[in-house]
C-alpha cells in the first residue's frame, strides 16, 4: 500500500511516499500502526498518529487493502 508521511512522521519514515507491505489480507488501523511501530519505532513515540484512507479520517477498526492511500498524520502545532 502507499502511505504518505507529513510532518515529522516523513522525517521518521525518511520520505514523503513509502511503498509498505501489510501482507495479502486486509489489516485495521491499529494493526497498521502495530506493523509501523515495528518498522519505525520512533513513530510509536509521537503524542498522536492520526491516519486518513483515501482521503478520509479512519478509526482503528477501519480495515485497509493494499489498493489504498494511507496518510500519516502527526501532531501539528503552531502560533
Amino acid at each position: 500500500m502507499k502511505i504518505i508521511s507529513f510532518g515529522v512522521a516523513k522525517e521518521i519514515t525518511g520520505d514523503l511516499f513509502t511503498e509498505f507491505d501489510a501482507g495479502p489480507d486486509p489489516v485495521s488501523v491499529a494493526e497498521l500502526k502495530k506493523l509501523l511501530f515495528d518498522q519505525f519505532p520512533a513513530l510509536e513515540k509521537l503524542a498522536t498518529l492520526s491516519v486518513a484512507v483515501n482521503n478520509t479520517y479512519a478509526g482503528n477498526d477501519v480495515m485497509i487493502t493494499g489498493e489504498d492511500e494511507v496518510a500519516l498524520i502527526p501532531p501539528v502545532s503552531g502560533g
